[in-house]
């Protein structure tokens, strides 16, 4: 008998032999590869990354214990130039048989592709991280440093050097912390009466306090708080270089006695240098100029208003109507001057899309002997009137295996001189799906379409009756959006065409927070194309087939074609229609055949009738990412939607009558009545040498009620695909432990979690493995299939488990990624049956996709 375990382990020991040994392949023979730092902490070996992070040298990056980039920079020549001439003319014809063949700027040509192809390898690669004393001394330093910013004043450090076998080495540095220190009294020396005044009164906001340990961090950050709250508080002059902060530490048995110190203003005039008190000072004018250009700079004023106190001036013709200027100018003429009005007022000129980004100036009034009066001048630059935009992008969806849009769109800008823009967009795109139906144009690569165009009209301003200025104040950058869409869709078989319409209210209430609400959002659907059902979902009409073709089953002919098989759509319905009126020309059924059969009546039902959708909905999402690369931090959305309640309402008042079902409907299509909630959450921890890991919870149910049993299939649940579950395709993951059984499956009910640890494999080459749980559920509606509802806690056992890894190319703008997932416990199967049973490739379900999928 063959022993392959024996064989297996033999080949991975002497894979591991050379790996090792290539290690150090440019190590020279006095050196030292750095393999591992450790820091004992009071004779404790730790492993806090912050302070790792102090320590200059870092072994080469490694991955499940393997420094892939350090072997992949030994693949390259140290000397490529040197190795290719070598080698051209190691005999003496092959430059000339080689120059005959090509040319000799051809060889020269691989010659340099020689060259770069190394250089590449040797970028994208790691250079061996060879132990350094010099680099070690400054790593003891630096960790000095750390630990006496952090309160630690007395530490003393030492380090080992620790030569190992073949070429390497590790560096043990040993820090012993002593007692820390303190802060105990706070005191003041302020020169300034007016900076005194301020300090004293906002003084139980410091972020220095008696009793804490020292950090060097928190008196950089009381100095950026005092900062800031003088230039909140009229000091226009102030600037952080007047702040210091004197350390006591002297017979104080590891106390602090902190003394913030404050000095005057220095000025300036000719060769004289004096220190005059801080004054408080506000602002007496604003101008703004509506028009300004570096050509006009010159040119007369030639149109002015005076509205609130604010002096609106153009060079042509004013173009404006002046309180959409004022509302997004927070700076006001008779109050103190304040930096965050500056701010404030930056981002609102931005955001409205009329204007540059202005430029905003401030001056001594002339007129004032006192010198604290300001003039604040404010100098916008109009956008054009009309911008014309035009797009093409590739993409990929849950639905869609490739796709091609294409699309354009015309803004008219400060459309009523209220700096309100109105947008016409259209747009088209064609694609290619695996899941386009039978029966369709599945047989063309192209076989799903869209075609569709938008109005909008938005309102720099929170639109209502009403002022709303108490509790969404004009600082939080309210919109008001108006608009109609309509878009005809070939997609999945059924063709779809939607038409809606949207009031929107946008704000945001600090930096990291943004509040959407939809008071109207009205949508349409109709389905254009209900006769190709059963092609679309062809697993029902495969279950009607088998209780046709059971033995007993007596239908009628014309029902069947020349196979025996029901006639799509008319067969297919005409039977079961029969079932439904009892018609004595369909019998020999059973009531098992019969349930199954009212169970595909009735999602025939809900996905092929016209869906009213009039509802509400309100978004709160809490955003912490800084920028685009930002790989530290938290994301949370919380949304609710409710629908039907007014038409609800309205038909009640009314006394319209309902049909034979007991449902209201409007122009004929019954609307629908549901309430749903959804909460997601995102976590990023950055590592370090682009380690990351992320997670991301989800949970969301939609319950109907009223004029409803079941939830409009756009407004549904789904599970599986690229950016969910990986293990499953998109719509085959579930509800429960049903197993896909429907091409399209969905319900009102999911829970999804993932878990994601990402890594850099070399340059712009990224991997992950992943974890992915979820699953989704029907509850509270019509469905009473046991194994697709929730009922208790012990559904929980039907979560699915996917797992896999994937390789992500980043490519700056955006990062392709191809990942491949492995069904891990499948809720599918029989309980005791679930754990690893198609963990294997041939069963992989493998994903690609644009951006992180969380």
């Amino acid at each position: 008998m063959i022993r392959y375990p024996a064989k297996i382990s033999l080949l991975f020991l002497t894979l591991a032999f050379f790996i090792s040994c290539d290690a150090v392949k440019r190590v020279e023979s006095d050196e030292l590869l750095l393999t591992e730092n450790t820091i004992f902490l009071n004779g404790e070996k730790i492993k806090e990354s912050r302070i790792y992070n102090q320590v200059y040298q870092e072994p080469n990056a490694k991955l499940l214990g393997t420094p892939l980039r350090l072997h992949f920079y030994n693949l390259a020549k140290q000397d490529p130039d040197s190795v290719f001439k070598k080698w051209l003319y190691k005999k003496p014809n092959r430059i000339k048989r080689l120059e005959n063949i090509y040319s000799q700027k051809q060889v020269n040509r691989i010659e340099e592709g020689y060259v770069d192809l190394n250089n590449w390898i040797k970028k994208t690669g790691e250079a061996p991280v060879i132990i350094n004393e010099e680099l070690t001394k400054k790593s003891k330093n630096r960790l000095q440093a750390w630990y006496f910013n952090n309160g630690w004043f007395d530490t003393e450090i030492d380090y080992e050097i620790k030569p190992q076998e073949n070429k390497r080495g590790e560096i043990d540095y040993f820090v012993t912390s002593h007692e820390p220190y303190i802060v105990d009294s706070i005191n003041q020396r302020i020169a300034s009466v007016v900076i005194d005044s301020i300090y004293n009164a906002y003084s139980a906001s410091s972020l220095i306090t008696s009793g804490i340990q020292y950090r060097t961090l928190d008196f950089n950050a009381e100095r950026d708080r005092l900062s800031r709250l003088f230039r909140n508080n009229g000091v226009y002059y102030f600037d952080q270089e007047y702040i210091t902060f004197e350390a006591d530490t002297v017979d104080t048995n590891h106390k602090v006695n902190a003394t913030v110190i404050i000095n005057n203003r220095q000025v300036t005039q000719g060769d004289t240098t004096a220190r005059i008190p801080f004054k408080i000072h506000k602002i007496s004018k604003v101008n703004v100029f509506t028009d300004y250009t570096f050509n006009n700079r010159y040119k007369p004023v030639t149109d002015s208003a005076v509205y609130k106190g604010y002096n609106i001036y153009s060079f042509d013709e004013l173009e404006y109507k002046p309180r959409a200027i004022t509302d997004a100018i927070f700076i006001k003429p008779g109050e103190i001057f304040k930096d965050t009005d500056r701010t404030r007022t930056y981002n609102r000129m931005s955001s409205l899309r009329v204007f540059k980004y202005p430029n905003i100036e401030y001056s001594l009034d002339p007129t004032d002997s006192t010198s604290t009066d300001l003039i604040a001048n404010i100098f916008l630059s109009p956008q054009p009137k009309y911008s014309l935009g035009f797009d093409f992008d590739i993409s990929q969806s849950n639905i869609q295996d490739f796709g091609v849009g294409f699309g354009g769109s015309l803004l008219i800008r400060n459309v009523f001189k209220g700096a309100e823009n109105f947008e016409i967009s259209a747009r088209g795109s064609v694609g290619s799906s695996s899941d386009a139906a039978r029966g369709s144009s599945q047989d063309q690569f192209f076989n799903i379409s869209e075609i569709g165009a938008d109005i909008k009209l938005i309102f720099p301003r929170i639109f209502m009756p009403f002022s709303t200025e108490k509790f969404i104040p004009k600082y939080m950058s309210p919109f008001t959006t108006l608009s109609v869409g309509i878009s005809t869709q070939n997609n999945i078989g059924l063709d779809k065409q939607n038409l809606n319409g949207i009031l929107n209210y946008k704000w945001n209430p600090s930096k990291i927070l943004s509040h959407k609400l939809d008071l109207l959002n009205i949508q349409y659907v109709r389905n254009l194309n209900t006769d190709n059902y059963f092609n679309v979902y062809q697993n029902s009409y495969n279950n009607l087939n088998e209780i046709i073709q059971s033995g007993d089953v007596i239908t009628k002919p014309s029902y069947l074609n020349s196979d025996g098989k029901l006639i799509i759509p008319t067969g297919a319905e005409g039977f079961i229609n029969d079932i439904v009126i009892n018609d004595p020309n369909t019998s020999g059924l059973s009531e098992d055949q019969r349930q199954v059969i009212d169970n595909i009546r009735e999602r025939k039902d809900r996905l092929t009738e016209n869906n009213l959708i009039f509802g509400s909905n309100f978004t709160y999402l809490s955003n912490n990412k800084e920028n685009l690369y930002d790989d530290d931090f938290s994301r949370f959305r919380f949304k609710i939607e409710t629908a039907g309640n007014f038409l609800a309402a309205f038909s009640s008042i009314t006394g319209a009558k309902k049909d034979d079902q007991g449902r209201y409907d409007v122009l004929g299509v019954n609307y629908s009545q549901y309430v749903k909630t959804e909460i997601d959450y995102i976590k990023h921890w950055d590592w370090g040498n682009k380690n990351i890991f992320a997670v991301r919870a989800f949970s969301g149910i939609a319950i109907p009620y009223g004029n409803a049993n079941s939830i409009p299939f756009i407004r549904s649940f789904f599970a599986g695909g690229p950016n969910d579950n990986r293990a499953w395709q998109a719509y085959d993951l579930g509800p429960g432990s049903t197993g896909g059984k429907n091409e399209f499956n969905e319900a009102n009910f999911k829970l999804a979690f993932n878990a994601e640890y990402r890594y850099n494999l070399f340059g712009a080459l990224n991997s992950a493995f992943f974890i992915d749980v979820g699953n989704i559920w029907n509850v509270l509606d019509i469905v009473e299939d046991p194994a697709a509802t929730f009922t208790s806690f012990a559904d929980l056992q039907d979560i699915a488990i996917g797992s896999g890894a994937g390789l992500r190319y980043d490519f700056n703008f955006f990062v392709l990624r191809f990942d491949v997932g492995l069904k891990t416990y499948d809720p599918s199967r029989t309980l005791g049956d679930r754990w690893f049973k198609d963990y294997n490739l041939s069963n992989a379900v493998y994903n690609v996709g644009i951006n992180y999928p969380f």
